[in-house]
């Protein structure tokens, strides 16, 4: 599976990652150091700020365009909505779309912010060269039999774990920017375009006709699959230059840098969000930079299969033989019989976590505090997560087939525990970890980090 605590061991004997420093940063992030300053700040790396170039520009426009919808009424920046992290505007499980905007959408969408560093998807170690193409179905078939990359502390595996990662979407189905733009356009739940022909003549007798001649030279509005491509560049573009998609000004970006003071609370959940026997949410959701100064973003990029209780109030639901199956279907088509991967989605970022509404790619949830919920009691008090059957038997794992629930994470903290146990969080352990997610809100300004030193 995913690249965990275990893979990293390997890695850092390799050079490919610091494990001291991970362990240090764990240390450093104590309740006990009552200052709440970062006793160890460092200098992060971040991506420039320039001015948008003319690509850009026209990607900027292209984005907040209801246009190039169906129904004429959706641009990207309806589900995508800047003023909150690039996630949806409001509450709903998933936003409606469709020629008539009638339609209910398959999935909740992600957002589009820190997306300047995903890689394409790929299967392998994570120094894999992404750049080489490889048959995803024959590198998945070799890593059939691996060992289950596990992401809690222990021994260094033998072998490096095969692992799925990068990638776009739930299942990381598209491997740029630009083909992410282009997929919902032709999706009839969504943008509802019939074809590429019917974006291209929007494209040609729009007020941005005059740019794309200018651009890409006048043939191309004649040639309709090729000014697709470069308007979908252009959004791409836009979505890696404008720096509101990656700003890294949160409280807890300040912090790292010995800018800002965390509360007491805020550092217990700090502490708690990094220990392994807590928590763990660090496994997936890395909270260190980079040995080289990049900040974290809060993802691993990889995917995992955690079992969250089916949505019953999904549209594909209603059909009691339809299963949202992740990397192995069924809107990803090339992996449908890696069965190992069955189950598996892509962990997002947690930064502007709290400025989401619905959480999982099913949307079961609809705060932070019901998703910690999930993580403490799933194992420990499944009856409290899942329903019954028609027989009164706990229904563990029902949004995924039977013969896939081996898929699912049993092996790392806090999934490691049985039912019966003790929560591996206490009420307050939860309260304390959600006040450090709140750290992680872009917005935290320069007057605030006067106040809080």
């Amino acid at each position: 599976m995913q690249r965990n605590r275990l893979l990293k061991l390997a890695l850092c004997a390799i050079g490919a990652f610091s494990c001291a420093a991970s362990y240090a940063f764990i240390e450093h992030a104590s309740p006990a150091d009552t200052s709440g300053i970062n006793p160890h700040p460092v200098h992060l790396m971040l991506p420039p700020v320039a001015p948008l170039s003319a690509v850009a520009q026209l990607g900027k426009a292209l984005f907040f365009d209801p246009m190039l919808s169906g129904s004429g009424k959706q641009s990207c920046a309806s589900c995508h909505d800047p003023k909150h992290g690039y996630n949806p505007p409001n509450a709903l499980t998933v936003q409606p779309g469709g020629a008539h905007m009638k339609e209910a959408g398959f999935r909740p969408p992600l957002s589009l912010a820190y997306l300047y560093r995903q890689m394409p998807f790929s299967i392998g170690p994570d120094t894999a060269d992404v750049d080489v193409p490889v048959n995803l179905n024959s590198v998945a078939a070799s890593a059939r039999n691996d060992p289950r990359a596990r992401k809690s502390a222990g021994t260094a595996p033998a072998t490096v774990p095969m692992v799925p990662q990068g990638g776009l979407f739930w299942d990381g189905r598209a491997d740029s920017l630009q083909r992410q733009a282009i997929i919902p356009m032709l999706n009839p739940v969504e943008m509802a375009n019939t074809s590429i022909d019917e974006v291209a003549r929007k494209l040609a007798n729009s007020p941005y006709r005059q740019s794309f001649a200018q651009l890409f030279g006048p043939g191309i509005l004649h040639d309709r699959p090729q000014l697709v491509d470069e308007a979908m560049f252009a959004i791409g573009r836009f979505e890696m230059e404008d720096s509101s998609f990656h700003p890294f000004t949160s409280k807890y970006d300040a912090w790292l840098q010995g800018q800002a003071r965390l509360t007491p609370q805020e550092m217990r959940g700090l502490a708690l969000f990094n220990n392994p026997k807590k928590g763990n949410c660090a496994a997936c959701h890395i909270s260190q930079p980079s040995r080289d100064g990049l900040p974290p973003l809060f993802t691993d990029t990889q995917y995992e299969a955690l079992g969250v209780p089916r949505n019953p109030d999904l549209t594909l639901n209603k059909d009691p033989h339809f299963f949202d199956l992740g990397l192995c279907g069924p809107f990803r088509k090339d992996l449908a019989h890696q069965t190992q991967y069955c189950g598996m989605f892509l962990t997002p970022t947690l930064r502007n976590v709290d400025r989401r509404a619905v959480f999982f790619h099913n949307g079961v949830y609809h705060s932070l505090a019901q998703v910690l919920d999930f993580y403490n009691l799933r194992s420990v008090a499944p009856e409290k997560i899942y329903p019954r059957d028609r027989n009164g038997k706990l229904a563990m794992y029902d949004d995924i087939p039977a013969a896939y629930q081996k898929n699912v994470d049993i092996t790392d903290a806090p999934f490691d525990r049985h039912a019966g146990d003790a929560p591996a969080l206490t009420p307050q352990d939860i309260q304390d970890i959600i006040a450090f997610l709140h750290t992680l809100d872009d917005g935290y300004t320069s007057s605030m980090r006067k106040r809080t030193l």
